[in-house]
This record gives C-alpha cells, structure tokens and sequence, in this order.
C-alpha cells in the first residue's frame, strides 16, 4: 500500500462561503483516476460539561439532513485560527458558555473519502453562563442532558449527529477509566 498518490492535476470546480470542491487526478499504484475533493478549513466540536455532570447540546436547523437536530456546540475554523481558540469561541457563541478546562480529546476525518475537514474535539468543564453570541443566520435553542438522557435520545432517533456521538463515547470511556 503506497503512502501517498502522485498528484497529476488539480482543477477547481467551486468556491462557496464554507467550502470549496476541486478534481484531481492521481497515479496510486499505477492506476489514474479523478476525484472530487471538498476543502473544508477545519471545524471545532466541544462536548462540554456542566458541573453536575450534564452534556450541553444545541438544537439547531439543519438542512442537509432537512430537520433540526440535537448536537454537541461545534463550528468551522476561521482563517488561521487556533484550535483551542476556535473551540473557545465557538462554545461562547452559540451556548454563552465558558469553560475553565480544556482537554483536547482527539483529531478525526469526519469524512476522509472525498472531505479535507478534520474535527477537533474538546472537553470542556468548568463552565459558567453567559449570553449567546450567534450570527444573523443561527436560531439554536441550548439544554443540558445526563450522558444517560443522551443514551437515551440516540436510542430514539434525536441524537443522529456523529461528533455528538464520539463525544458521547469519548465521555463514557473518561468515566469507565483506561481503556485495557
């Protein structure tokens, strides 16, 4: 398996406000083929925790899956934006919270088939409210939830999100302890 495909062209094909889509062509293992990439800069996902152990989430339309859902707070990154930094504003912007820790819990391709986006997943504890900051274009209405209503809202079809979902597994192993 070769590490990486020779690049034989790339040629953009659309540039919109979040993202933009080329087609390259590449040799890998001898063999051309054409793919459509996205490019996407990056997003910041936070599961943040309040102090009575409960899961914030945002309820927010989505029209790509054509309904509200109900997710962990999470965002693009601004051009040359630390992740940290990003997550930071992302959870002040639609939550009003602010947190006191962060951990970074992990890096991951959402979609690494044809998507350039990597999500950064934080921990965020230590909270403390404020006033929601969002956009012109954001309506998102905040709760918190146990882990277990959380469970709970993934078994019934409310929770479909994927980020929500890793978080929601990256919280039940911190409170099972090390994984053997």
């Amino acid at each position: 398996m070769p590490n990486a495909a020779q690049i034989l062209s790339s040629t953009p094909r659309y540039t919109g406000r979040v993202f933009s889509v080329r087609t390259d062509t590449i040799r890998l293992d001898g063999r051309e083929q054409s793919l459509d990439i996205v490019e996407h800069p990056g997003s910041f996902a936070i599961a943040a925790v309040t102090g009575e152990g409960e899961l914030v989430l945002v309820r927010q339309y989505r029209h790509a899956a054509g309904e509200p859902l109900w997710e962990i707070p999470a965002g693009t990154a601004e051009p040359d934006e630390e992740c940290e930094a990003g997550a930071r504003r992302e959870l002040r912007e639609e939550t009003g919270y602010s947190a006191g820790s962060w951990e970074q819990l992990c890096i991951a391709y959402p979609t690494p088939g044809y998507c350039t986006e990597v999500v950064h997943l934080y921990l965020a504890r230590n909270l403390q409210a404020g006033i929601q900051e969002l956009d012109d274009d954001e309506a998102i209405e905040v709760r918190t939830v146990s882990l277990e209503e959380a469970w709970k809202m993934q078994a019934s079809g409310l929770i479909v999100d994927m980020k929500t979902l890793l978080a929601m597994l990256w919280l039940r192993i911190k409170d099972a302890g090390p994984v053997n």
